[in-house]
C-alpha cells in the first residue's frame, strides 16, 4: 500500500469554514469575547441531517469576525493542505454572507485572498476560490457574490456555487447564474446530496452547473444519470461527510462504486474535515479501506479529480504525471 500522504491530490470540494483548525478557533472565539465549547472546536461529529449540521457551522463562522481571523484560517488552510500532500485545491467560501454580517462586504474576502496568496507562497500550493451561496438566501445576495468573485477573479477567485437546503429551487437564480457564466466564472453546484435526482437535474440543466457538488443520488434516475455521463459532468464526492450528516450509514455502503460503474466522472473530496477529523489523505485511506480498493483504483480517482478540476492545463498535467509516478507507470502511458 503506497502512501497516500505522497499522492499528489486535487481538492476540489472543501469548504474554508469547516477546515479551522480546533485550537485556532478557540482562540479566535476568545480573542473575539466567544467561548467555544468542545461540542463545536472539536470534531469529529455526527448529526442526524443536514439542518444539525448547519446549526453547528453557523457557531464556527458567527467566530470569526476581523480580517486577521480570515487571513489566518486562509494561511493555515495552505499549511496542512499542503502538509497532506495537496498539490491543487479549490476553496469555497462564504464570502458575502460574512461581509453582510459584519457590515463590509468586502473585507472578508479581501482578508481571505490576503491570506490564500501568503500561504501559497510559503508551502507551494496551488488554490483558487469558489464563492458560495444559499438557496435559503436571496437573489439579490447571489449578484453580491457574483459582483464580488469578478472584483476579485484576478486575484484567484475562479467561480460560484449555490449550495444549502435543496428544497428551495434553483429556478431563481437563473439569470444571475448565467451572468455570472458570461462574466468568465466557474459553476459547481450542490445537489443530489440531501435531495434526489430531481435537483441533479436542475442544477445542470437550469443552473449551469459544470460540476456537481456530492451528486451521489444522481443514481436514483437512470436518465440524470445518463445526462451527467454525456456530458461528462463530474461529481464531486464526499464519502465521509455523508456519513457524517446521516445520508449514508458507513463507508462501506457508500455508492461511490456505483457511480464509476455507471460511467461518472467522480472526484473525491472532504467537504467539512472539522466534522468528519478526516483530512484528504485520510479520506482516501478510509474509502480504500472501507471499499477495498487498491492503488490503481485510489489512483484513477485522483486522476479524476485533476481532470475534473478548474486548474489551467499545465497544472493538470504535471499532477497528472505526478499520480502516474506515485503509481510508478510512465508518465502518459
Amino acid at each position: 500500500m503506497r502512501d497516500l500522504g505522497l499522492l499528489p491530490k486535487a481538492h476540489l470540494h472543501v469548504h474554508l469554514e469547516s477546515t479551522v483548525r480546533s485550537a485556532t478557533l478557540v482562540e479566535i472565539g476568545a480573542g473575539n469575547g466567544i467561548e467555544v465549547p468542545p461540542g463545536v472546536s472539536h470534531g469529529p461529529f455526527r448529526f442526524d441531517g443536514f439542518r444539525a449540521f448547519a446549526d453547528q457551522n453557523s457557531r464556527v463562522r458567527d467566530c470569526l469576525r476581523t480580517p486577521e481571523d480570515f487571513r489566518r484560517i486562509a494561511v493555515e488552510f495552505c499549511a496542512d493542505e499542503a502538509a497532506d500532500g495537496t498539490r491543487y485545491a479549490e476553496v469555497t467560501f462564504t464570502a458575502a454572507a460574512h461581509g453582510e454580517r459584519l457590515g463590509d462586504l468586502a473585507m472578508p474576502l479581501a482578508a481571505v485572498m490576503e491570506g490564500l496568496a501568503e500561504g501559497q507562497r510559503e508551502h507551494g500550493i496551488t488554490v483558487r476560490v469558489l464563492l458560495d451561496h444559499s438557496r435559503r438566501q436571496s437573489v439579490a445576495r447571489l449578484r453580491r457574490t457574483v459582483e464580488l468573485a469578478v472584483r476579485f477573479a484576478d486575484q484567484g477567485v475562479i467561480g460560484i456555487g449555490v449550495a444549502g437546503d435543496e428544497t428551495y429551487p434553483l429556478a431563481p437564480f437563473a439569470p444571475v447564474l448565467r451572468a455570472a457564466r458570461e462574466a468568465g466564472l466557474r459553476l459547481t453546484h450542490h445537489a443530489g446530496e440531501s435531495a434526489g435526482a430531481a435537483s441533479v437535474l436542475e442544477a445542470v440543466v437550469v443552473g449551469g452547473a459544470e460540476r456537481v457538488g456530492h451528486g451521489f443520488r444522481v443514481l436514483e434516475d437512470p436518465e440524470v444519470v445518463a445526462l451527467l455521463r454525456e456530458r461528462r459532468v463530474p461529481v464531486e464526492v464526499c464519502v465521509s461527510s455523508n456519513v457524517a450528516l446521516g445520508l449514508v450509514p458507513s463507508v462501506a455502503e457508500h455508492p461511490l462504486p456505483r457511480l464509476l460503474a455507471a460511467g461518472l466522472v467522480v472526484s473525491l473530496n472532504t467537504d467539512v474535515p472539522n466534522v468528519t477529523g478526516r483530512s484528504l489523505s485520510r479520506e482516501y485511506a478510509a474509502v480504500r479501506s472501507g471499499l477495498g480498493w487498491d492503488d490503481v483504483a485510489v489512483a484513477r480517482v485522483a486522476r479524476a479529480s485533476v481532470e475534473s478540476s478548474f486548474a489551467p492545463d499545465g497544472v493538470r498535467a504535471e499532477l497528472s504525471a505526478g499520480v502516474d509516478r506515485w503509481l510508478g507507470v510512465a508518465a502518459g502511458a
